[in-house]
């Protein structure tokens, strides 16, 4: 539940699980997503994020704990029932098409038409004027929303994602390694977007292997290994540091230091 507010979270999990025939991809993970905040999921490859990921935004069904939305406890069949509850994701591939507009990829598919039967066609000036308006208010200002989204550097693209969903309802928000293949300065310009989303009320998720993206935006940490939970952390009960040390596997490190001490000596 929403601390001091009364309402329940967006999303909480409660000690949920997955697994594929004998494999065990997720184990007992807990974690909540509460409108206007930022909940980070962090770990390698493998540690579970892409299944838990897979859950939240109804590709794939839990097999044990409890997934709650909105308080109340769900499974989604597919999907299109985690849209239609509000949840939507930004994948890493984004699910552009690069040769298209900008405006026609912040639509991609629902355009806005005019008229009606046999004489219903697109409506270019709105869906420009809508796509224009929105971008700005996330404080994206393109001259010409008709060049190739193509044309736009990764973290404006992911940006034109995350208003995109915005615009079309969203109330959680997924976001899977938006910076991962994003430099420095794209990374900063991304992650002030995130910061924005969640000053509009949205719940965020934002999956990533970097505690330096993490930290400055978040609220609360999610830490996974091998499908397992690290740790399940308020931004006041972790430092940067202790955080970082976790991803980096510190109490492993420090056996292996140990070794290699005792080899050389």
């Amino acid at each position: 539940m929403t601390e001091g507010s009364g309402r329940p979270a967006l999303i909480e999990v409660e000690n949920i699980g997955k697994s594929y025939g004998s494999v065990i991809a997720l184990r007992d993970v807990s974690t909540v997503v509460n409108a206007g905040e930022v909940t980070c999921v962090l770990g390698d490859n493998g540690a579970g994020k892409s299944t838990l990921i897979k859950i939240l935004s109804g590709v794939h069904r839990h097999d044990s704990g409890r997934f709650l939305v909105n308080g109340e406890p769900t499974t989604f069949a597919s999907p299109r029932d985690a849209l239609d509850a509000g949840i939507a994701t930004v994948h890493q591939d984004l699910a552009v098409v690069p040769l298209m507009s900008v405006w026609r990829n912040f639509f991609l598919g629902s355009e806005p038409t005019t008229g009606f039967g046999p004489f219903q066609r697109l409506d270019r000036r709105a869906g420009r004027r809508i796509a224009r308006e929105s971008l700005a208010e996330m404080g994206i200002d393109l001259r010409d929303v008709e060049q190739p989204v193509g044309t736009l550097s990764g973290g404006e693209r992911q940006c034109v994602a995350i208003a995109r969903a915005i615009h079309f309802g969203a109330k959680v928000l997924i976001l899977d390694e938006p910076t991962a293949a994003l430099g420095v300065k794209q990374s900063g310009v991304v992650l002030r977007y995130v910061a924005q989303a969640a000053g509009r009320g949205l719940g965020v998720v934002l999956i990533t292997h970097n505690p330096r993206h993490a930290y400055p935006v978040g609220s609360r940490f999610l830490v996974l290994k091998r499908g397992q939970s690290l740790g399940s952390y308020e931004k006041s009960e972790i430092s940067i540091e202790d955080l970082t040390q976790q991803m980096a596997g510190g109490a492993e490190l420090e056996a292996l230091e140990h070794e290699l001490r005792e080899v050389a000596g």
